[in-house]
């Protein structure tokens, strides 16, 4: 019988005070290994962010979503990694030839990049509305070949294309699912969603989780609740 995949769960510190952010942290304590870094507080307190995050002996997804000219994209990486960033995301939008110096860059430094196929706010109208006529599903998939072409370590993707994604790209691809919501959960702006337990059955290696967590007045039972839904 085939085991079941272990799925980590990455809280995401959405949060616009770095002092806020750690004392989230603190809060939820052991049980959470893995944190996302975004945009939010990065660009506000850089690579001090991560820095704080790797001397409490926690573990980085630094989402920063690197779409620029394939030079560009590659020494950012570096950058990344080298701050302590172990997960590393650019947008598989970005095309063959950046994907490929991303590739470089991760196998230089040693750090896991993974590509954004299709942001989990989008459905099909919002494709639609910047010239892409595919599904969602249709043009994650495109993208995720993209991205295993280039030899990238896996996508960023919703829980509703993880089981085309394993028929199609394997078992060792890596997978990494926003949108997760528990049950009972509103979705928020959130449109191709899953509960954790589903992402699970469906093959997710990360699912990453925000609000459910920082928003709950107890956020160390909030993550606990998900983790006990994985195992």
């Amino acid at each position: 019988m085939k085991m079941s995949r272990k799925t980590r769960l990455i809280s995401a510190l959405d949060l616009p005070e770095l002092d806020q952010a750690l004392a989230m942290v603190d809060r939820i304590g052991g049980a959470v290994e893995w944190y996302k870094v975004g945009k939010q507080l990065f660009t506000h307190y850089g690579p001090q962010v991560v820095r704080e995050l790797k001397a409490r002996g926690k573990k980085v997804f630094l989402d920063m979503k690197f779409h620029d000219i394939p030079n560009t994209v590659a020494n950012a990486i570096r950058s990344g990694a080298l701050i302590g960033g172990d997960i590393i995301d650019v947008h598989a939008s970005g095309g063959p030839a950046m994907l490929a110096a991303a590739a470089e860059a991760m196998r230089e430094t040693g750090a896991k990049v993974i590509g954004v196929t299709v942001l989990t706010s989008m459905d099909q109208a919002q494709l639609e509305a910047i010239g892409i006529s595919a599904t969602p599903q249709e043009q994650v998939l495109r993208l995720a070949h993209l991205v295993g072409d280039a030899g990238l370590s896996g996508v960023v993707c919703s829980a509703l294309e993880l089981p085309m994604l394993r028929k199609e790209m394997g078992e060792e691809f890596l997978t990494v699912v926003p949108g997760i919501r528990p049950a009972g959960v509103s979705a928020g702006d959130q449109k191709r969603i899953m509960t954790p337990r589903q992402a699970k059955e469906a093959g997710a290696d990360f699912i990453v989780v925000g609000r459910p967590i920082l928003a709950d007045p107890e956020p160390a039972e909030a993550a606990a609740r998900i983790l006990q839904e994985l195992a």
